[in-house]
C-alpha cells in the first residue's frame, strides 16, 4: 500500500483523533517473548488485525494499530520503517521473535514472505504451503529486510513480515467482505491459515517462551545476510 499522509506516529497523532480516527490495541503475555504485530490494521489493510490477534491468542504478545475512519483509512498508513508509536516499539524491542502481518494488493490469493528471520520465515512458508496456501518470497519493494523495519527491531534484530494479498484476505471472511461490520464472520480458511502459522512457530522455535528455549534453533547472521541479499 502507498504511504499515507504522515512520516511519524507523532505527526499522525497530532493530525488524527485516537478513538475516532484510529485505535491501538495490545495484549502482553507473561509467558512469551514472541510478538504478533499488525501496524496497518482495521480499515488500512483489512483483516491483518484479526489474523494477528488470532495467531497471538492468549499465548503471545499482540499489538495492532487500526484505522477506524469511515473512509480514507489509507491516510493512516505509516511505513514499517517509520512506524514509531512508543507502545509498539516497547513491544517490538522487548520481543525475541516477531511476526508482522500486512496486506498487499493483488487479485491472486498469495502470501509474500519477508523479514530477516529466515529460519522462522521459511517454517511459516512451508506450513502455509502444506496447508494449501500459495506462498512466495517477497519482492524487494515489500520484503521487510530493512533493519529499521519494526519487524526487525526485536532483541535479535530479525523478524518475519507476511504480505497477504487482497484476494487471500477476502477468502478469510464470509462472502469475501472485509468491511469492519463483517470481519467477525471468518471462514474455515482463516482458521486453517492461522493454525498453520501457529504450528510453524511451535516447530521452528520449540517454544517462544522466556528463558533459554527462546534462543533455540536460531540462524546465524551469515545465513540471514545470505538470504537477504538474494532474490
Amino acid at each position: 500500500m502507498a504511504t499515507g499522509l504522515y512520516s511519524s506516529f507523532a505527526a499522525l497523532a497530532s493530525g488524527q483523533i485516537e478513538g475516532i480516527d484510529y485505535q491501538r490495541l495490545w495484549r502482553s503475555s507473561p509467558i512469551s517473548t514472541l510478538l504478533h504485530l499488525a501496524i496497518h490494521g482495521g480499515g488500512v489493510e483489512p483483516g491483518t488485525s484479526e489474523l494477528a490477534s488470532a495467531a497471538a491468542g492468549d499465548a503471545h504478545d499482540f499489538y495492532t494499530f487500526e484505522g477506524i475512519k469511515r473512509a480514507d483509512n489509507g491516510e493512516l498508513h505509516l511505513t514499517a520503517t517509520d512506524f514509531d508509536d512508543p507502545m509498539a516499539l516497547t513491544f517490538a524491542q522487548g520481543a525475541t521473535h516477531t511476526v508482522s502481518w500486512h496486506g498487499a494488493s493483488g487479485t491472486t490469493p498469495v502470501t509474500s514472505l519477508g523479514g530477516l528471520d529466515c529460519w522462522l520465515r521459511d517454517h511459516i512458508g512451508q506450513a502455509l504451503s502444506q496447508a494449501g496456501f500459495a506462498v512466495q518470497i517477497a519482492s524487494n519493494e515489500i520484503n521487510g529486510n530493512d533493519t529499521a523495519n519494526i519487524c526487525n527491531r526485536n532483541t535479535r534484530r530479525m523478524g518475519v513480515q507476511l504480505e497477504i494479498s487482497t484476494a487471500q484476505r477476502q477468502a478469510f471472511f464470509l462472502n469475501g467482505d472485509t468491511s469492519r461490520a463483517n470481519r467477525g464472520n471468518i471462514t474455515p480458511a482463516f482458521t486453517t491459515y492461522v493454525n498453520a502459522v501457529k504450528s510453524a512457530v511451535t516447530t521452528a522455535l520449540v517454544t517462544a517462551g522466556k528463558g533459554p528455549s527462546a534462543a533455540l534453533a536460531q540462524p546465524t547472521r551469515e545465513s540471514v545476510d545470505s538470504v537477504a541479499s538474494g532474490p
